[in-house]
């Protein structure tokens, strides 16, 4: 089912008609979610200008990128439209934004920029479930179906993709959060030395991946850095992606945010996920 890469790409595996990279670039430090600390969420807004994003989504096809993900706001698709106006090819996957009341009519709204798939915000997802209204999320879900992308269902807990399989709901792949974010964590290893917003534990890193290699469906694995916990040296950056990948199905792929004016990250990612994934790799084994 994977497509070998040619000489300096990445491989690629199926997404309805379409094929993605296994390394999808992520879009949460794009909107000033840095999932470490208000300082440094502040940090890549002011960084991340809309000249900034449209740079590193240059990169990315250079490294051999074929696909973005990030939200479906107003400040995201004025971003891709100029990014498209100046040539660029990446593919988008969407996600809700979850600050709108109106999801259908966001849903609706981000289909008109032509992504290749749009899926539910795993935190409004998160929220429902605990709320004992899961199913409210369907609603959404046949929206997206009937604009003819391909259907996404974005989660931080296990128990939701079990639960939408068991009643095998109409979508196509899972947004799958490696991590479950808890409030709290420490100040130590922080590159700012304030205290971290959450705590990721390897407990649910453990749970998502038994859940992820068990439903048939894609899985988009996203937090496999725990939000850059996993990437304090090469060593670890390493580590975590020669993990996922030996965790996650052949035919899955990861999302992962950048901060490049902390250097090439785009690239490194990109060269890592080559040497794990590329020429001389046997797919069918990682799995």
């Amino acid at each position: 089912m994977i497509e070998r890469p040619a000489q300096g790409s990445l491989p690629t595996v199926p997404f309805g008609p379409h094929r993605i990279t296994r390394l999808i670039v992520g879009g949460n430090p794009f909107s000033g979610h840095s999932h470490t600390s208000p300082e440094l969420s502040r940090e890549m807004i002011d960084y991340y200008s809309v000249a900034n994003i449209k740079a590193t989504l240059f990169e990315a096809e250079r490294a051999g990128l074929n696909t973005m993900q990030s939200r479906g706001d107003r400040h995201i698709t004025r971003m891709i439209v100029e990014y498209r106006q100046e040539g660029g090819k990446l593919q988008w996957i969407g996600q809700t934004a979850s600050e709108l009341a109106d999801t259908a009519a966001n849903v609706r709204y981000m289909a008109s920029f032509q992504p290749i798939g749009i899926y539910h915000h795993g935190s409004r997802t998160d929220a429902y479930w605990r709320q004992g209204r899961i199913d409210a999320v369907r609603d959404y879900l046949k929206v997206m179906r009937d604009l003819g992308v391909q259907v996404g269902l974005g989660t931080h807990l296990p128990e939701v993709v079990e639960y939408a399989e068991e009643h095998a709901w109409d979508l196509d792949f899972y947004m799958t959060s490696l991590y479950n974010p808890r409030p709290g964590g420490s100040a130590s290893g922080t590159a700012s030395g304030v205290v971290d917003q959450e705590l990721y534990l390897e407990e649910d890193r453990v749970r998502m991946i038994k859940t992820i290699r068990e439903t048939p469906k894609t899985c988009l694995a996203l937090k496999i850095l725990a939000a850059g916990r996993n990437s304090r040296t090469p060593e670890d950056l390493r580590r975590a992606f020669e993990h996922a990948f030996a965790s996650i199905k052949p035919t899955d792929a990861v999302v992962v945010g950048v901060y490049q004016k902390r250097g090439n990250q785009i690239a490194e990612n990109a060269a890592l996920v080559r040497e794990i994934c590329g020429e001389g790799a046997n797919g069918d084994e990682q799995g």
